[in-house]
């Protein structure tokens, strides 16, 4: 039996493809402003890799912020249920998981059985989301990507005076002004993230195991910062940290057909 997940969000894609013990294959994609389009481009790519068929697929789940517009899902999951399954799929003594998102941020605490005990989300702010990253990054003209390397050379991070992404554009103005290191800046901005999502994370209270999904879970600056602020190891997951909400997605559709 073979089933799919489909995550489309705001910024990027993901499709996981899944049998009955493993994953076949995967993709992630940037999103384009049709969550349908961007869903059908997605799992064509995951299922390619998988080397199966459309026709192969028994049934399919969507998540994420475009999960209503995903044509071929025969049902719709809330991220949240999805990325707390897919997490203690893969890690089975996680207890807690942080979601950072494009245009959210999700801090979810399980319980033994994977069930969410508790939850909290952050959605009327960019700071704490990728977003806010994104924007940060592309104020210096670099990547994604490099935000996170070079933060890790840092000698003298700066400390931001708001995690207001208004605000903190004009600091990081400034501070490219006064030829402020770059690799201190990229620090800065990546501890002020850390500091937003501890503080998020900490009113549902945080319990051992910890991990990150996302694609922020691959920024390196963010992940040291917030295991300084928390004093907790974030344990990494063995995928990419972006398909998780996906494969949550898939093995909910498994269960369909156990």
């Amino acid at each position: 039996m073979i089933v799919a997940g489909c995550d489309v969000g705001s910024l990027t894609a993901k499709a996981v493809v899944l049998n009955q013990t493993r994953i076949l294959g995967y993709a992630v994609i940037d999103a384009n402003t049709s969550p349908a389009h961007s869903a059908e481009e997605v799992l064509h790519k995951a299922l390619a890799l998988s080397q199966v068929g459309k026709n192969d697929i028994k049934h399919c789940v969507g998540t994420g912020y475009g999960r209503e517009k995903i044509p071929f899902a025969d049902r719709c999951i809330s991220e949240l249920v999805c990325h707390a399954k897919g997490a203690q799929w893969i890690m089975p003594a996680v207890r807690t998981i942080i979601d950072i998102g494009g245009q959210d941020c999700k801090a979810i605490r399980v319980d033994a059985k994977g069930q969410i005990a508790k939850f909290y989300t952050n959605d009327k702010c960019a700071s704490g989301t990728g977003r806010f990253l994104e924007v940060m990054a592309d104020l210096m003209g670099i990547t994604l990507e490099d935000l996170g390397q070079l933060s890790l050379k840092s000698k003298r991070p700066v400390s931001l005076a708001s995690a207001c992404t208004v605000w903190a554009q004009a600091e990081i103005i400034r501070l490219v002004g006064e030829r402020t290191p770059i690799e201190d800046i990229c620090a800065g901005i990546n501890d002020a993230m850390a500091g937003r999502v501890a503080t998020l994370v900490g009113s549902i209270g945080i319990e051992s195991d910890l991990c990150m999904t996302g694609g922020v879970a691959k920024n390196m600056g963010v992940v040291k910062s917030l295991e300084t602020i928390t004093g907790l190891r974030v344990r990494r997951l063995s995928v990419d940290p972006q398909i998780v909400g996906a494969l949550g997605a898939a093995l909910l559709a498994r269960e369909v057909n156990l």
